[in-house]
């Protein structure tokens, strides 16, 4: 778990990755500079969200670094080097708080819909298991690009759009689903 004091002064966990952001593999280069750091993590949204957001970081000790402080209900993440694929994310309060019970294994809050961007590639994973950590069989992994998706809805608004294991990710369709951490993937190209 790694705590971040978000801009409202909620204590939540934005790790929405396995390993630190801010730290390479052992066997990759040295770490990246703040500056790098914060211009992948402005990658994964549009231009006029990123250039606002607060850009955090996960050290190698797991714990939240902020790169860079921001004016509108945006948090930005740069790409994990550890992970296959380029994976920057920016999400608003909602769908930070629905990661950071997703991370801490709790049921996110009713009623917040989330809305997260991540336009500079795309998410590797299992479509069924949302705690996979790796490609297992009958785990469905799947490979989505560039996306944007929506948290914390209704169950209802779920519903309406394909929950199959092995999705056809040129569409949206529902991740995770029937778990309380189901959400739509929606590619953008």
């Amino acid at each position: 778990m790694c705590p971040l004091v978000h801009a409202t002064g909620a204590v939540i966990c934005a790790s929405l990755l396995a390993l630190p952001l801010g730290a390479q593999a052992a066997d990759k280069a040295a770490p990246m500079t703040d500056a790098k750091l914060i211009a992948s993590a402005m990658k994964a949204a549009p231009w006029s969200i990123a250039k606002s957001a607060t850009v955090v970081v996960m050290e190698a000790d797991g714990k939240m670094r902020t790169l860079r402080s921001g004016t509108n209900n945006f948090t930005c993440m740069p790409d994990n080097p550890a992970t296959p694929g380029p994976d920057p994310m920016c999400m608003d309060k909602n769908a930070l708080e629905w990661a950071g019970a997703w991370m801490g294994h709790t049921t996110p809050a009713s009623g917040k819909i989330g809305f997260m961007y991540m336009l500079a590639g795309g998410t590797d994973g299992s479509n069924t298991d949302p705690y996979a950590a790796k490609p297992e069989p009958g785990n469905h992994w799947i490979k989505t690009g560039p996306h944007v998706m929506i948290v914390g809805a209704d169950a209802s608004f779920y519903d309406t759009y394909p929950k199959g294991a092995d999705p056809d990710t040129s569409v949206p369709y529902v991740m995770w689903a029937g778990t309380p951490y189901q959400h739509l993937m929606a590619p953008v190209k």
